[in-house]
């Protein structure tokens, strides 16, 4: 099986620029699912039925979530239906949506679980907790996909360690910077810190330099604008055996 695994789409630009770039690299890798994190998916940040719509028409098969989750609070009841989109696991009990998803292809399922990290963040289920009892909860699935989205690059590496062997993957998202250390942990499970994004190059996490700057300087609030220009789709491909849910290989993808 080859899984392909997206970084955080940025805004109706990263939308756009998905549903143009992704369904020739899917034809041309083969690849057999796609999942990608939408937290930020629509305009300015935070996530829409209509954002998920947008980036499920570009050929993703499920959407995993983070701390934007509620940003938007036409999201919620979205959440509570039948739809291929789970926000972290540990938020508290009684949030809309959920934190464990299957994706059945006939031929194999995966299990995906979205968590987020506590360090540097908001005080939620403690991650290294809830993590064990989300794997509960994925009904007999050998390939097991952990979206950790996190600030600290400890706490994501910690994750994957606690995980090796466990799960097939843990990928993590957030930070919008894709990091250089993909690799298969000793006992079989691929990791890397961060995916990256789906998002416009020249920006401060997709967000137009200026804006973030005189936040920085000043302090004060100020209303963000997603940047333009050239854009770049973030991730990675793993190939999986199906059989033992071990992954086979990581890459990393950057396209621009």
């Amino acid at each position: 099986m080859r899984l392909l695994f997206l970084g955080d789409v940025v805004g109706q630009g990263g939308c756009e620029f998905l549903m143009k770039k992704l369904p020739d690299y899917k034809r041309k890798n083969n690849i057999d699912v796609c999942i990608a994190n939408g937290e930020n998916s629509a305009q300015g940040n935070g996530v829409t039925p209509k954002s998920c719509e947008m980036v499920f028409s570009s050929g993703v098969d499920f959407i995993t979530l983070g701390n934007h989750t509620y940003k938007r609070p036409e999201i919620m009841e979205y959440l509570d239906k039948n739809v291929p989109v789970i926000r972290p696991y540990n938020f508290p009990k009684g949030a809309p949506g959920r934190g464990v998803g299957i994706i059945d292809k006939g031929r194999f399922r995966v299990a995906v679980i979205n968590m987020q990290g506590t360090v540097y963040s908001d005080p939620l289920g403690n991650p290294f907790w809830e993590i064990d009892k989300a794997l509960e909860e994925t009904d007999g699935c050998k390939t097991i996909i952990v979206d950790f989205h996190a600030e600290a690059t400890a706490e994501k590496r910690a994750m994957g360690f606690y995980l090796d062997g466990k799960v097939t993957a843990v990928v993590g998202t957030h930070t919008h910077v894709q990091t250089a250390d993909e690799q298969i942990l000793p006992n079989g499970t691929a990791y890397i810190t961060d995916l990256g994004m789906c998002g416009p190059v020249q920006s401060v996490l997709g967000i137009e330099p200026e804006l973030t700057i005189r936040k920085f300087k000043s302090n004060l609030p100020v209303r963000f604008e997603n940047a333009k220009g050239e854009y770049s789709l973030d991730g990675c491909l793993i190939d999986i055996d199906e059989k033992t849910g071990k992954a086979n290989s990581i890459e990393r993808v950057n396209i621009r």
